[in-house]
């Protein structure tokens, strides 16, 4: 399961009571996605909740593909995110913290450590093939991605 199946809405019944419609929680689910960023969902938000949800919007959905925002764009670009919050040092507790201020979504921590422990062998088996295929460069590559997200 990607981790974006894992990303959810914080205070979605409060979302939905202000949408006047059912929110699922998942945050990249098409039902949630096609009630805030279609018609008129996003100007019935308040304006704090609006704020966020435009944000993640513009950081996440903006792409030019013709199936946005079912092209899997969004979901490649929240998982550089969260990528980008570990290389900058931030734990998983705290990673949770910072999606949760900057868009309104959250994840169980268990859920963005087992995240970023599947990224750290996915960057160890990198590095080994490039290592086997002659490819220096990208072996080095994956091992300092590695070294940044092992912390």
């Amino acid at each position: 399961m990607a981790i974006t199946d894992k990303i959810y809405v914080k205070n979605h019944r409060q979302i939905a009571s202000q949408l006047e419609a059912s929110l699922p929680k998942g945050a990249f689910a098409g039902a949630t996605l096609d009630l805030l960023f279609t018609g008129d969902g996003i100007a019935k938000l308040d304006s704090a909740t609006r704020d966020r949800v435009l944000d993640f919007a513009e950081d996440f959905l903006d792409c030019d593909c013709d199936q946005n925002p079912y092209c899997g764009c969004p979901e490649r670009k929240f998982a550089r995110y969260l990528l980008e919050l570990r290389a900058e040092g931030l734990g998983p507790n705290a990673i949770v913290d910072v999606m949760t201020d900057d868009y309104l979504v959250y994840a169980y921590t268990g859920d963005v450590r087992s995240f970023l422990d599947d990224s750290i062998r996915t960057m160890e088996a990198v590095e080994t093939l490039a290592d086997v295929d002659g490819h220096p460069e990208m072996a080095d590559r994956a091992r300092r991605a590695k070294r940044d997200l092992s912390g």
